[in-house]
């Protein structure tokens, strides 16, 4: 049975000073599941995840939210449905923990309105979901990586959408606090049934906590699929340009990647000349 989807694109193309970053990209977001764009650097994945949230204007396309484009839709009524964080935010000095997790209110505030109880009881939800009750008070620029990436979770919940777009939310992360980060997204889809697209950068983590995968090259979808239909030597060569062995992990039973080299000029200069052949056969 097909998966129903609320984000969309269709069509949907996106250019940087007339430089073409995104070409006719038409995907689905699965509801309720965990979504990771995947891909080499420069692949286009962030600015995807940009134009889908609307913080980029497509230059030609669609993005469509629950039947309509989002680009006629107002901002307030965006940021009732969809969260997102942006990579490596950051917070004015000397905010505290609370105050900023209160930002996650503001879509659902008239003007000036004051913070009302019930408000103040999204924001201590959002607190217990991420386990950062005991730091409230604290300023943020007093956390740990970890902890302040768990705040800014915390704000994004607080908004009460039920979708969470994140690019690269493990960035600057050692590699328990990593760990800790995906460990936790992963119980919020799993308890709310929270829609989690994000933009991913070690293709392992990406096949332990995502359901879905979509594999960016040059700004083209390649590649699209559960982590376990569509991880192979392959896609690693055609992707990243590496080789690679994949095994199961048995621990987790998903593809775990092991790389042992690069590709060589040689074999893309060969690659190119195959495809030469076929083109002209």
């Amino acid at each position: 049975m097909a998966i129903a989807t609320r984000i969309y694109t269709e069509q949907l193309h996106v250019s940087y000073d007339k430089l073409k970053i995104i070409n006719d990209l038409s995907i689905e977001i699965p509801t309720g599941k965990i979504t990771a764009l995947v891909g080499a650097n420069g692949s286009g994945k962030s600015t995807i995840l940009k134009a889908m949230s609307r913080l980029l204007k497509p230059t030609e396309g669609t993005v469509f939210l629950d039947g309509h484009s989002i680009h006629h839709q107002s901002t307030k009524e965006i940021a009732k449905k969809l969260a997102i964080l942006p990579q490596s935010p950051s917070a004015p000095e000397g905010i505290t923990a609370e105050e900023l997790v209160g930002y996650g209110r503001f879509p659902h505030q008239r003007g000036f309105q004051k913070m009302s109880n019930a408000d103040r009881e999204i924001i201590n939800w959002a607190f217990e979901v991420t386990g950062m009750t005991a730091f409230k008070d604290r300023p943020i620029d007093h956390l740990s990586g970890g902890q302040r990436q768990r705040v800014w979770i915390a704000m994004a919940l607080a908004q009460q959408t039920d979708m969470l777009f994140l690019d690269e939310p493990t960035t600057y992360l050692d590699m328990a606090h990593q760990l800790e980060v995906l460990c936790l997204l992963k119980e919020i889809n799993e308890r709310h049934n929270t829609t989690i697209v994000m933009v991913v950068h070690d293709l392992n983590h990406a096949t332990r906590y995502a359901d879905h995968l979509i594999a960016i090259k040059s700004g083209n979808v390649v590649y699209e699929g559960a982590p376990m239909d569509i991880v192979t030597p392959q896609m690693l060569l055609d992707v990243f340009a590496i080789h690679a062995d994949v095994i199961v992990d048995k621990r987790a039973g998903v593809p775990l990647c092991i790389p042992y080299g690069l590709v060589s000029d040689d074999e893309v200069v060969a690659k190119e000349e195959r495809k030469v052949a076929v083109t002209s056969a």
